[in-house]
């Protein structure tokens, strides 16, 4: 029998947000103005090679503006949105790039003028586990005494064969400490995820899940591998030298990595967009409403729920 969370057969953000915050909360996509060691020479140059120009940021305002400006553009932004009677907050998301790669006293200001703006619920900082100094991991437990702080890594595989290959930069050890450090002051953590990475199918992926459940991961972004324009995958894939998933193939290793996964590790999501105008492949993503449907569709059409492998014991 299916396990349902709400209506959906995995445990979602949007339910842990309801069941937590007793409302429904919005992502406000912000720019810090960072870097990333990964491309100004200090770990590497160019960045992991699926990552576009704008390190993953695409979606978030614009760094020329102050952060509670971006904030508010993007509170307007998504204003068609937002429910008439219902009660509802924000999630300041720190997305593009390193976030916390800079002097500790700029990461205050910006982080304090985030969790300080009207309606701001939670701050979410997406960063590098090698890129987490004591200073830091000191200010972020100050700040999430303040408001929840969530950290989300891009681990992507736990295969350091694999990290190697695309230039991740760091060894999964690395990762592996800054989730200790983290849930030594409290921190949630929560792990990216890409399926379908060059030469990894579902024993890799689910070597990945089962890493993440050994380290009673707090959250999980789970998302298939776009391939866009201007990165170095893009100039592979081109030279036939890596496959985009097709969506029976990208299900498949969703269903197993959900099923594989802890019942309490909280989803925040299943797929992933990939910015129209850079997008080389899969274009069958490009309907992530249609996609959505079709997985949580498929999901209760196959009895498929997450955590039934892990409680099993066949994850």
């Amino acid at each position: 029998m299916c396990r349902l969370w709400d209506d959906k057969p995995y445990h979602s953000l949007d339910w842990e947000v309801q069941r937590t915050f007793g409302k429904k909360l919005y992502r406000l996509s912000v720019d810090g103005g960072m870097n990333c060691p990964n491309r100004d020479g200090t770990v590497g140059t160019g960045g992991c090679m699926f990552c576009s120009a704008g390190g993953s940021g695409d979606f978030a305002e614009d760094r020329r503006f102050s952060v509670s400006e971006q904030l508010s553009l993007a509170k307007n932004r998504i204003s068609r949105k937002l429910p008439k009677t219902k009660p509802y907050g924000f999630i300041a998301y720190f997305q593009a790039f390193t976030n916390t790669y800079a002097p500790v006293e700029y990461l205050e200001k910006i982080f304090t003028e985030a969790i300080d703006t009207d309606g701001i619920e939670a701050l979410s900082i997406a960063t590098r586990p090698d890129c987490l100094p004591p200073e830091v991991l000191e200010l972020l437990e100050r700040l999430n005494q303040k408001k929840p702080v969530w950290i989300e890594l891009g681990l992507q595989t736990a295969d350091d064969r694999t990290a190697d290959f695309f230039g991740r930069g760091y060894h999964t050890s690395c990762f592996t400490e800054a989730r200790a450090a983290l849930r030594h002051r409290n921190i949630p953590v929560i792990a990216h995820v890409i399926l379908g990475l060059p030469g990894e199918g579902q024993e890799e992926v689910l070597n990945t899940i089962r890493y993440l459940n050994e380290q009673k991961i707090d959250g999980v972004k789970l998302q298939l591998l776009h391939i866009l324009k201007g990165t170095r995958l893009a100039k592979l894939y081109e030279a036939d030298g890596v496959h985009a998933l097709t969506f029976p193939e990208y299900e498949d290793l969703l269903f197993s990595a959900l099923a594989a996964l802890r019942p309490e590790t909280v989803v925040h999501r299943i797929t992933g967009d990939g910015p129209k105008r850079l997008l080389i492949a899969p274009l069958w993503s490009t309907d992530k409403k249609r996609v959505l449907n079709t997985l949580l569709h498929d999901m209760k059409e196959q009895g498929i729920y997450q955590g039934q492998w892990f409680l099993s014991g066949k994850g």
